[in-house]
């Protein structure tokens, strides 16, 4: 008998899809604020959902270079945004970023917002093609068009055309991109990073006008006393001139803000739109995440700094894929720019070097099994902006979530009971081991990654013998 050699399946599609700054609870699909999302809900009904995913590091920069990496960026550097506050560290071409592996496989390519490095673009971490924010200004110029100015971080509506808006573009040189890469008939790696919904919202007509101040209820941690909190909370009121505030001052903001993730799920929907008209969507894995949420007024804060509320550390993460269960929801603790540089390395065939990654390959959970070992928390890091430095640490449970915050008060937060984490139990005596265990935790996981603020004898002191007020 002949024997016929059978030639492998190519690698499937990888399409990874972020936004930046968009809430976990501000998708329809989460049930909870009046979000119209559905294409994302769609995705997610098609797919997996995970409800209790984090960002290592709520800030953009840090974030992302996280995820080109695969280490928290405290371990190179990359402290905050290297265009907003002092000089800092990013991830230069020379360290190690895992699109690289891909290269002899795909055909790749970046579109949006970067963010990795002020010097090198993403063809210098391994993609074949970039299309950034820079080309979508130069073709704002030939609409005449010009940029709305901005009212500061409080938004308005931009007087483009949505067809011409920067979240459409982006999404049509995506699709673009796409068809492109079917006809060379080659596997294809593409990331969008949209640079929606982070503040200032500037949506186009007609989400614009899709939300009335009138109906935006307030979040449900709106109610913020500071009551036993870190000073630099309450602060931030008055640095950003924001103090007085109150709900109807809000409303127009965040009403702003669910028309901007509006504006980009319908964005989105043109391109998964374009998976089917080439029949691709049944050969691509495709990712929805964010780099962070976004206060907008929960705690009445602004932005995203000095806190490390859910508001902001939890973002929405959406996976579909070849076999996975539609509706599926899964409920362990990911951390989506740590546990997907493995998880998109072992979809595309390779066998990782787990010693390059913090984080785990999710594959497992995407096949509906339950890992033997498998975290039990998720920890989030930040290190100061804007307005100065200022070092925390967060370990968050089902149950609790407790905050180093190293140079002011700790926090304790009972998230069972206080969902909104608007009651500080830092300092009540009836939680003192649950304090303990939770800074012994928290110590095991930052020594264990390399995080050098635990090398040094005053900060164990801390975390270990409880010298701290």
């Amino acid at each position: 008998m002949d024997h016929v050699t059978r030639r492998p399946e190519p690698p499937p599609n990888l399409l990874i899809i972020t936004a930046d700054q968009c809430r976990y609870d501000c998708l329809g699909v989460a049930g909870k604020y009046p979000v119209y999302t559905p294409h994302l809900d769609r995705l997610a009904s098609e797919g997996m959902q995970f409800t209790h995913a984090y960002s290592p590091i709520p800030v953009c920069c840090p974030a992302r270079q996280a995820f080109i990496h695969g280490k928290r960026a405290e371990t190179f550097g990359a402290l905050w945004n290297y265009s907003g506050a002092l000089p800092v560290s990013s991830l230069t071409p020379e360290q190690y970023a895992w699109p690289r592996e891909l290269a002899d496989q795909y055909q790749s390519g970046f579109i949006g917002k970067w963010g990795v490095s002020p010097q090198h673009d993403p063809t210098a971490y391994g993609f074949d093609r970039y299309i950034g924010e820079h080309d979508y200004a130069e073709f704002r110029q030939t609409t005449g068009v010009p940029f709305p100015k901005s009212n500061g971080y409080f938004g308005e509506k931009d007087p483009i055309a949505v067809e011409h808006s920067r979240t459409h573009w982006l999404a049509d040189q995506t699709s673009a991109m796409i068809r492109g890469f079917e006809d060379a008939g080659k596997p294809w790696h593409v990331q969008v990073h949209f640079p929606e919904p982070h503040l200032p919202c500037q949506p186009s007509s007609p989400f614009a006008e899709m939300y009335s101040p009138e109906d935006i209820p307030e979040w449900h941690n709106f109610r913020e006393t500071f009551a036993g909190k870190p000073y630099i909370q309450n602060q931030q009121l008055y640095s950003w001139g924001i103090e007085d505030y109150e709900w109807k001052d809000w409303a127009p903001v965040v009403a702003r803000y669910y028309a901007a993730i509006s504006q980009l799920d319908d964005a989105v929907g043109r391109i998964l739109q374009t998976l089917e008209s080439v029949s691709a969507a049944e050969r691509t894995w495709v990712v929805f995440t964010a780099d962070h949420g976004d206060m907008c007024g929960a705690h009445r804060m602004m932005d995203k700094h000095y806190i490390l509320y859910d508001d902001v550390v939890k973002v929405p993460l959406i996976v579909r894929g070849p076999g996975i269960e539609p509706d599926s929801v899964c409920d362990r603790f990911v951390c989506n720019m740590l546990d997907l540089p493995p998880t998109l390395l072992e979809l595309s065939g390779h066998r990782p070097d787990m010693s390059r990654f913090h984080g785990s390959s999710l594959l497992p959970l995407l096949n509906g099994r339950q890992p033997e070992v498998w975290r039990n928390e998720a920890v989030a890091t930040y290190n100061g902006q804007q307005f100065g430095l200022y070092t925390q640490r967060m370990i968050r449970t089902l149950e609790w979530k407790y905050i180093w915050n190293t140079a002011d008060t700790d926090e304790l937060y009972n998230m069972q009971e206080d969902p909104g984490e608007l009651h500080n139990l830092i300092r009540d005596p009836a939680c003192r081991e649950i304090i303990a265990d939770l800074r012994s935790r928290l110590y095991d996981v930052l020594v264990a990654e390399g995080d050098s603020l635990v090398q040094n004898e005053w900060m164990r002191r801390q975390l270990m013998l409880g010298r701290k007020l």
